[in-house]
């Protein structure tokens, strides 16, 4: 079991330091006194008692909902859609597209229940400019950034993008197409090598001078990796969602002024001083992606909502044409020298070739809602308002406290030679170490590529498919309703969203996503495609951050040791180069850090695929009834 054994926490007790690995706060309402900030943590991925114990799945939802969602999301990518919706001529127009649109089985029902809904998320989608795509929930937004911010954010970026051919750090394994600029991989937190400050924070004017300064933190036990199921189940975990060797450091955010935030301690690899614009832009940025990270956790604390959200329900199969109750329908007869058997094979084949399952329509659309026997659990009195409790609001939930963010900036360069980008794996960001609940990512700039797009996947309830009404040993409904196999895993691919420049996508860490392919549009000339991504740190609890640990860059140490130092400043080049070399223990060097980053990344590829196979853990099993 995780341990939770500490009442009231400091900033200097935190897991893996003074606290164990795998502690998780209990909240105040769960049995026993709150432990920690009393806030439970969000559901996540990670977390593999979150997958076997079913609290990141997600309704069973059947193929024709998950095309609705496309159509919506295709939708609210036109420009100025929350008008044009308002417009019937402009809506019929949209509806008689997608009925057309060849091989695509779409239905006037499932047409007029999307352009309701659209009128109904526009109204959202003029007060917070962000729109719902999937749920989960999988927020997308153009105008959440500033387009002021947006050209600040590259004039910013432009110095770490010109530097000398030999010190551009492309991730390994991309073959010269990933352009690192600022990744968490690189001078992580390594257990049992990194110095902790016991007592005491650094901030953004300190983080360097004090450098080397702190203790060793030290490795944690084999006790500490191991995580306990809420629900007090007793069976053994999938894998070991902890690390023992790293943790990607986030900078904390104060976010106590309802109108900017700021970063309070160093963003990993992005040196203060030299980067204050960078900095800044940051900084705005993560203050408008607030509103936005509100919209994809608040779910995640009032999981009923995604009850209230099915748009398309799956009661009872149906068949049609049903020759086995249709005396109607003529079938293969039993020859003279048949045999029973044979005869009775063959028909039964016949039956299963010629019967069609009856595909589901949805009904009229209705605001969705919870259920509504859970009305008073969930809802203020008399309104369909959100509790506090079952809301997320950032600020209002964490301002006294602040925020972790994980910051990443990172380029995919095509060229010439180089014309294509693969795509990603299926992944969760991070491992429980970090706490990740939540991901945004800007895409701030793009030239002369392919669309872009960010697929999605969910784990989706099994045990639902055990409600609907089916005959004896008849599964085929199975596929042509959800997409999923007996005996295969509860997992359906969501769809994608495209990613041009300017927009901001969030998502929640209940869900894999997968970078898709792209290529060069003008195959004759070179492209690109630049990203911010922020991983939020579950607010429920406190990681160790670039506050505990004074930056671990010798290269930046020996600087100011260097302008504070002329006696060293005077020697030649050769000697101070030597003076530095000689320094063994602390603080790391660049050569060291990128063989430790080979070691988190190789550590981190294997924990994708456990995770991936975790994933998979629920699978269909229909009864023989």
């Amino acid at each position: 079991m995780a341990s939770t054994d500490v009442p009231k926490l400091t900033r200097f007790q935190l897991p893996g330091f003074g606290l164990p690995l795998n502690f998780i706060p209990c909240a105040e309402s769960s049995e026993g006194p709150a432990k920690g900030e009393g806030r439970e943590l969000f559901r996540n991925a990670l977390n593999m008692w979150d997958i076997q114990d079913g609290y990141v799945q997600l309704p069973l939802t059947t193929l024709r909902e998950f095309t609705m969602l496309h159509l919506m999301n295709e939708l609210t990518d036109k420009p100025d859609w929350h008008k044009k919706v308002f417009d019937d001529t402009i809506a019929a127009k949209w509806k008689s597209e997608a009925l057309a649109t060849e091989g695509l089985d779409i239905t006037q029902k499932m047409v007029d229940w999307c352009i309701d809904e659209l009128r109904y998320k526009a109204k959202m989608f003029e007060s917070t400019g962000a729109v719902i795509v999937y749920n989960g929930d999988v927020v997308k937004s153009d105008s959440a950034i500033p387009t002021s911010i947006k050209h600040a954010l590259k004039e910013a970026v432009a110095p770490l993008e010109q530097v000398p051919a030999r010190q551009q750090d492309w991730h390994p394994g991309s073959n010269e197409r990933v352009l690192d600029l600022v990744h968490p991989s690189l001078f992580p937190l390594v257990y049992g090598r990194s110095r902790i400050l016991p007592d005491s924070l650094v901030g953004l004017e300190d983080c360097i001078k004090r450098s080397g300064e702190g203790e060793t933190i030290p490795v944690p036990l084999e006790t500490e990796i191991e995580l306990g199921s809420k629900l007090g189940y007793g069976h053994a975990p999938l894998t070991k969602p902890f690390s023992t060797q790293f943790q990607w450091l986030p900078c904390d955010v104060d976010i106590s002024d309802k109108d900017s935030v700021n970063i309070t301690s160093y963003i990993n690899n992005l040196h203060p001083d030299k980067h204050k614009d960078l900095y800044s832009a940051i900084e705005k940025i993560i203050h408008h992606t607030i509103p936005i990270w509100n919209l994809t956790l608040t779910p995640l604390r009032a999981e009923h909502i995604f009850e209230g959200r099915v748009r398309i329900n799956y009661h009872a199969c149906e068949y049609n044409p049903d020759p086995e109750n249709d005396p109607e329908i003529d079938g293969p007869q039993q020859e003279d020298d048949e045999d029973e058997g044979n005869f009775i094979q063959r028909r039964r084949q016949w039956y299963e070739d010629t019967r069609q399952v009856v595909q589901p329509e949805p009904g009229t659309f209705k605001p969705p809602v919870a259920p509504e026997d859970l009305h008073d659990e969930i809802y203020l009195p008399g309104t369909t308002e959100l509790k506090p409790e079952k809301s997320t609001d950032l600020r209002r939930d964490y301002s006294h406290r602040g925020l972790q963010v994980i910051v990443k900036l990172a380029n995919i360069h095509l060229t010439l030679e180089k014309p294509e980008y693969e795509g990603g794996t299926w992944h969760v960001e991070g491992q429980m170490n970090e706490h990740i609940c939540a991901t945004a990512t800007y895409y701030y700039d793009s030239e002369n590529i392919t669309t872009s797009r960010l697929g999605f996947r969910q784990q989706s309830s099994v045990e639902e498919s055990d409600e609907v009404d089916y005959r004896q040993d008849h599964h085929d409904w199975l596929e042509p309703v959800f997409g999923c196999q007996q005996n295969g895993p509860g997992i359906q691919d969501v769809g994608t969203v495209d990613t041009p420049e300017g927009r901001l996508l969030t998502w929640p860490n209940i869900l894999q996503h997968q970078v898709q392919p792209f290529k060069l549009a003008d195959p004759t000339k070179p492209g690109h495609r630049k990203i911010l991504a922020l991983f939020l740190v579950d607010p429920g609890i406190r990681i160790i951050s670039t506050a505990n640990v004074p930056c671990q860059q010798r290269e930046w140490w020996t600087e100011v040791i260097q302008h504070e130092h002329s006696s060293i400043s005077a020697l030649p080049v050769e000697l101070q180069d030597h003076i530095f070399e000689d320094i063994e223990d602390f603080p790391i060097n660049l050569e060291e850090a990128k063989k430790l980053r080979e070691k988190l990344m190789e550590e981190r590829k294997h924990y994708v695929v456990e995770q991936d196979d975790a994933f998979k853990w629920h699978e269909f099993s229909l009864c023989e009834h």
